[in-house]
């Protein structure tokens, strides 16, 4: 049986990750797919909420996913599934709008899902995956 490689992606452009897990794993690549674990509206660098609402966070959010993509060569065209998590799904709209300047090329798949609470008291978090590798589209 062939060995496939895994390697834990690290950047200090994007928040630690917050829990009880190794701190260090902002995400996983398995071959050639990338892991991007649930990422919230932090500062990279106080690791606090960005003011401002759903919005800012969204925004502050995608960036986030942006920066550990850019990590080891990607961008968000590289990404091909999003879940998205909100305390409250009527932000939905508001979010998309920001989601829409991220994606504009292509339309990961997704989902999105109301939740009884985020760390921090966040207003999203997404989580994706991404394919690492140039992509030709059908």
């Amino acid at each position: 049986m062939a060995s496939i490689v895994r390697r834990i992606v690290e950047t200090s452009m994007a928040p630690k990750a917050l829990g009880p897990y190794r701190q260090d794993t902002q995400a996983v690549i398995v071959d050639k797919t990338m892991y991007i674990s649930g990422q919230l509206g932090l500062i990279p660098e106080t690791l606090e909420l960005v003011p401002g609402g759903v919005e800012a966070e969204t925004e502050q959010t995608l960036k986030n996913m942006k920066a550990l993509l850019q990590s080891v060569g990607a961008d968000m065209g590289n990404v091909v599934k999003t879940t998205v998590l909100l305390d409250d799904i009527n932000d939905w709209p508001k979010v998309n709008v920001v989601y829409a300047k991220y994606f504009t090329s292509h339309h990961p798949a997704r989902a999105a899902f109301q939740v009884a609470a985020l760390p921090k008291g966040g207003k999203v978090e997404m989580e994706a995956v991404a394919v690492i590798g140039d992509i030709k589209d059908e």
